[in-house]
């Protein structure tokens, strides 16, 4: 079965240094809205599990109804295009039928970081969501567990589906009426399906707009570089949060767009936690596996220890797939080398690039042979230009998938596209033989005291794939004589006690720097004990971390980096 379509690029170089690349496979039309994708799938497989979700299943026949019967009563609330509906869950069955009603209904479904809700000690965030958004109706899966994020909201509107709250809604009573909708053609393509909010490492999160046309489009692009899922509905075991374009929107609509099925996978990429996900893949073995770095940074020794599940985890695996961050090659390796020894058919891993501006998804290395770290080329009906950013290329976006902008902001929505249209990421990348190179954030990027330019990303990859034990690592330096850097240990790898594990940093550090240039070369390196802080705005959910943020809240960590002479904490290359 032939997996990935075969790319075909046309390059334009232009007089200003700008390269415009774009897929000349043309883009086949897409369908106008997930509720028509979803009343579609229903009557061609009523009876095929939708998602799963402890021991439970909803079918695509039961999902179209229950949304339809949902977004009626979401009509007679009054909600719709100026009243959105709140959805503080996290993946949940209830959680993606609340979603689909919304849809139907006209009303934009607005998933929020479960950590803003059971994670934050002062609510902030999603406080400042509500006033920015005038929400019709807010919903909490759990009114026990969500009750204080409830209470921060004070919003009268409240839909629960398990649990007690005194006046509030319950999503079983609202199930039970009858679907005027199903025969109604949906929403246009224009309208806005949901609003996601990006991270906001400073200030509040800004709303993203995502219409039906951005997320069905972005999903007929997958369906061109990935022509298999025609013939074999994808199944996926998935832990990736709906508040967040990776899982939300590609993940969860590839499922439902190509017929499939997702298993909600109740783990995370914490050691607490990931033993949930391994018993999730062993109870279902996906067919197609996304991840972030640090989720396959627990699953590489898990598999490696237990032959067992790895056998069965790559039986029917088609691809590994991973996004959001920077693979160590290391790590990649070790993945690969799992695929040639556990599998009986190749295996490969693959990667991506896309923002929650872009529904996600804008490239990908939809061939075989590229390094680690390329993030393929454009997708199909995807339009790419690297423009010149100072020593940088940014990646900018054109297409049927790229927001309109961000809701009730038209003053960040008007910096946020260039002279031509074309949507400003903030990432860079190179152009190779094997494809587009990720360059990093422009932001990250510093100077040392000699005006030499330090590349964060790069050498923050480096760093971790030449530790081997090391989870993330914040790059420190701007304007210093030399690079530092502040780190995290990856506990299921650190077998090692205290002191041999400082030797084997040290011995790491030597082997980084040996032949570097002095913007490659990391000469101290402090290990944190408090994890990234999400309300500080550190970190998401995900994983991925803010560079910049992480700086000015480890500001007096930096100054201990950076002391002289350096502490007995420090940890200097081997000599």
């Amino acid at each position: 079965m032939r997996i990935f379509a075969s790319p075909e690029i046309e390059t334009e170089r232009r007089d200003d240094g700008s390269i415009v690349l774009r897929s000349r496979q043309a883009l086949t039309e897409w369908e106008p809205s997930i509720t028509a994708v979803l009343r579609g799938r229903a009557a061609e497989h009523p009876d095929r599990p939708l998602a799963a979700h402890r021991g439970t299943t909803l079918t695509y026949g039961e999902a179209a109804s229950q949304a339809d019967s949902l977004a009626a009563a979401f009509l007679e609330l009054g909600l719709g295009a100026e009243k959105p509906v709140m959805i503080l869950s996290g993946n949940s069955l209830e959680h993606l039928v609340v979603s689909l009603a919304a849809y139907a209904a006209g009303a934009p479904a607005m998933p929020i970081s479960v950590a803003y809700s059971l994670q934050s000690s002062d609510h902030a965030r999603i406080k400042a969501i509500a006033s920015l958004t005038d929400p019709g109706l807010v919903f909490a899966d759990d009114a026990g567990a969500f009750g204080p994020a409830l209470d921060a909201l004070g919003l009268e509107d409240v839909l629960v589906a398990r649990g007690d709250r005194e006046g509030a809604l319950r999503l079983d009573d609202l199930l039970t009426g009858d679907s005027p909708l199903a025969g109604d053609p949906g929403p246009a393509a224009e309208t806005v399906a949901k609003l996601l909010f990006t991270s906001g490492s400073t200030g509040a999160p800004k709303g993203v707009i995502n219409t039906h046309r951005m997320l069905c489009s972005n999903q007929a692009m997958l369906q061109a570089i990935w022509p298999f899922l025609a013939d074999e509905p994808p199944v996926l075991v998935d832990w990736l949060p709906w508040s967040h374009t990776f899982g939300g929107n590609h993940n969860l609509n590839l499922a439902l767009f190509n017929g499939g099925t997702i298993h909600i996978d109740d783990g995370r990429p914490a050691p607490p936690l990931f033993p949930r996900t391994l018993a999730a893949i062993d109870a279902v073995p996906p067919t197609l596996y996304f991840n972030v770095p640090t989720g396959y940074a627990l699953l590489a020794p898990a598999l490696e220890n237990d032959a067992a599940l790895a056998e069965r985890f790559f039986t029917r695996l088609r691809f590994m797939f991973y996004a959001a961050a920077a693979l160590p090659d290391a790590l990649a390796e070790r993945l690969r080398e799992l695929a040639r020894r556990h599998a009986d058919h190749d295996v490969p891993l693959t990667s991506s690039w896309g923002t929650t501006e872009t529904s996600p998804a804008a490239t990908s290395m939809h061939y075989l042979g590229a390094p680690t770290g390329c993030i393929g080329v454009p997708i199909p009906g995807c339009t790419v230009k690297l423009a010149p950013a100072g020593d940088k290329l940014e990646i900018r976006v054109g297409g049927p998938h790229v927001t309109p902008g961000y809701f009730r902001r038209p003053d960040l929505t008007e910096e946020l596209f260039d002279e031509e249209g074309f949507y400003r990421s903030g990432d860079a990348a190179q152009l190779a033989e094997s494809g587009l190179m990720f360059d990093g954030r422009i932001a990250e990027n510093f100077k040392l005291l000699t005006g030499t330019w330090v590349a964060v990303g790069s050498l923050r990859t480096r760093l971790i794939s030449a530790a081997g034990v090391l989870s993330d690592a914040v790059i420190c330096g701007h304007d210093g004589e030399y690079v530092g850097a502040l780190a995290w240990v990856n506990q299921a790898e650190a077998t090692r006690g205290e002191a041999s594990l400082r030797e084997h940093l040290a011995s790491a550090l030597a082997k980084l720097n040996a032949d570097a240039g002095s913007a490659g070369r990391i000469e101290r390196l402090l290990l944190l004990e408090t994890p990234p802080n999400l309300d500080a705005g550190e970190i998401t959910d995900k994983g991925y971390l803010n560079q910049r943020r992480a700086l000015e809240c480890r500001a007096a960590d930096v100054a201990r980096l950076y002391a002289e002479p350096p502490g007995p904490e420090v940890i200097t290359p081997a000599r």
